[in-house]
């Protein structure tokens, strides 16, 4: 396993400007051929690119899947339900209710910088087929719109502890119309209810996708069993390297 933290540059246009790369903890298992997969994993409201890195060793995937996981970090932004603290943050939540009332905008750029790191590790040799968007809670809602909106064939998404604010506004590839998800969620959620969860299993299952859903005695956190459930999700979806 190797770990760096990356801040790489984007030569990608947006009107007449250029972006940058989030910057990222990346962590490598990679193969006697090199990298053959990618998941790029997003963290919650306040937390940073370092908050699941540690996961990745009790996920107990061997060197034989080839995955290098990515961990970007958010901009620090004021958030209006901190009383305009600035934290890192995905987007705006303007309140607490059971819409949120998520700065769509903020979002979708969010989930745009998300498209940028894909192109990345497809110019990396990661063929797009192996790579998986990851989130947890703000992160969870960007990587459903980061993956159902791009124009690339993913291998799934993962959405933990989460809901999905731009369902409405959401415009799905066709490409990704039939993409695996697995949705995990506390039952004892105070933070984002599991009514929120299971809200956007019945949303997804509507717009035709089949959705695997786990829910766990727990708060807003990830548990043992989870991080098993995950691991067992990730080998179904990305075959060893042969």
């Amino acid at each position: 396993m190797t770990m760096s933290t990356t801040e790489l540059e984007l030569e990608l246009e947006d009107g007449n400007q250029l972006m940058d790369y989030l910057p990222a903890v990346e962590v490598e298992f990679p193969h006697e051929v090199g990298v053959n997969a990618s998941i790029i994993w997003l963290h919650g409201l306040g937390a940073d690119g370092n908050d699941f890195a540690s996961i990745v060793p009790q996920l107990d995937l061997s060197a034989a899947y080839g995955i290098r996981f990515i961990f970007p970090h958010a901009p620090a932004i004021p958030v209006t339900i901190n009383n305009g603290h600035v934290m890192p943050a995905w987007y705006d939540i303007r309140q607490l209710n059971i819409e949120r009332s998520a700065d769509e905008e903020q979002l979708r750029q969010s989930a745009t910088w998300v498209h940028a790191l894909i192109e990345r590790e497809i110019e990396r040799g990661v063929d797009s087929s192996r790579i998986i968007i990851a989130g947890f809670s703000q992160g969870g809602a960007v990587s459903f719109e980061a993956a159902l909106s791009y124009s690339k064939p993913l291998a799934g998404v993962m959405a933990l502890s989460t809901y999905f604010p731009t369902a409405v506004t959401i415009q799905i590839d066709i490409i990704n119309s039939e993409l695996p998800i697995l949705i995990c969620h506390g039952s004892l959620d105070p933070v984002v209810a599991e009514a929120m969860g299971l809200q956007s299993l019945a949303t997804l299952q509507e717009m035709g996708f089949k959705p695997e859903y786990k829910s766990y005695p727990m708060e807003h956190a990830v548990c043992p069993q989870e991080i098993v459930d995950i691991a067992s999700w990730i080998r179904k979806l990305l075959d060893p390297v042969t």
